[in-house]
């Protein structure tokens, strides 16, 4: 398999369990009405990616599309360590492309503009199209300048130099997570939080998750409490806005289901009398991971070998 075909069945299945459903239409739309009122050097510095890719924390970091791939070291975090092990086992036994979930050089700069995926998700739960768009409008700005300090080039000037391909497939996989375990949520109706959690603990990947003492756990709310109606909130690049809380247990919700939580965010939900389950953020990513994989070697064989956090589980 070529790593531009990679890159596109990537794009795919990520359209494909994407929240938004056909209405990401409207994401494209809105990109060629941007991109046809620029002139001059802002056209030119348009990321035309954009017009196929709705997702700008994924991108092909270094290395040609035509590139040939068939064996790919596989983690949560690579960043210049892993691209580092990656030349070692090349030098070994071969290996054709670094894949990391997390975000890395230009696909991490733009992180905050994945994030308006969580208006449209805030819509669906019932929040008005206006609220939910200015609750994330000042969070996605908040992401923007705290990302926008980072050394972007510096996992991928690694890869350049030793030559090593590498892409970083991030919201897709996060989209796998969050519609597989908002399906289970809704199918099985949880009543109490406890039972939220203990549908957690029957996945594997959340299991070797407690192997590693960072699996799922209740932060608020009573293991015997009613769950209510449970949010699963784990995609759209970062955590949503702070003042989210209030506006969800408005809404109706009970408990959210997330990767994780900040301390900043823990402080305004507490208050709000609103349950919390922390699935854990590695052996979520992992879900997600997983679960794209399954579908891209449905369609091509690839060889995978797993660090930083990653185990493959096939289903």
């Amino acid at each position: 398999m070529r790593l531009g075909r990679l890159y596109d069945l990537v794009i795919k299945y990520g359209i494909k369990n994407d929240p938004r459903g056909k209405s990401i239409n409207d994401y494209f739309t809105k990109v060629k009405k941007e991109y046809n009122k620029l002139k001059g050097q802002e056209r030119k510095r348009f990321d035309k990616e954009s017009f196929r890719n709705p997702f700008a924390d994924t991108r092909i970091l270094y290395g040609k599309p035509d590139t040939e791939i068939r064996k790919i070291l596989v983690g949560v975090d690579m960043e210049a360590p892993e691209i580092l092990l990656a030349d070692k086992i090349r030098e070994r036994e071969g290996l054709d492309l670094v894949l990391a979930h997390h975000p890395e050089g230009k696909a991490y700069a733009a992180l905050s503009e994945v994030m308006q995926v969580q208006s449209f998700i805030l819509e669906k739960l019932g929040l008005k199209k206006e609220i939910a768009e200015e609750l994330m409008k000042e969070r996605m700005s908040e992401v923007a300048r705290k990302v926008s300090a980072a050394n972007h080039t510096r996992s991928n000037d690694v890869a350049r130099l030793l030559d090593m391909p590498f892409m970083c497939c991030h919201t897709p996989a996060d989209n796998h997570v969050a519609k597989y375990l908002q399906a289970l949520m809704d199918k099985q109706k949880p009543r109490k939080v406890n039972d939220v959690a203990g549908l957690l603990c029957k996945i594997p990947e959340y299991q070797y998750g407690i192997e590693c003492k960072a699996g799922p756990k209740i932060i608020l709310g009573k293991p015997e409490d009613k769950a209510g109606k449970v949010f699963v909130d784990m995609t759209g690049g970062t955590e949503g806005s702070k003042e989210l809380f209030g506006r969800l247990s408005q809404a109706g919700v009970g408990t959210i289901v997330c990767m994780h939580l900040s301390e900043e965010h823990f402080a305004k939900a507490k208050p709000e009398h609103i349950n919390v389950v922390i699935a854990g953020h590695i052996a979520s990513d992992n879900l997600g991971l997983n679960l794209i994989l399954d579908n891209i070697e449905s369609e091509e064989n690839l060889d995978i070998l797993c660090c930083s956090g990653f185990k493959r589980i096939r289903r």
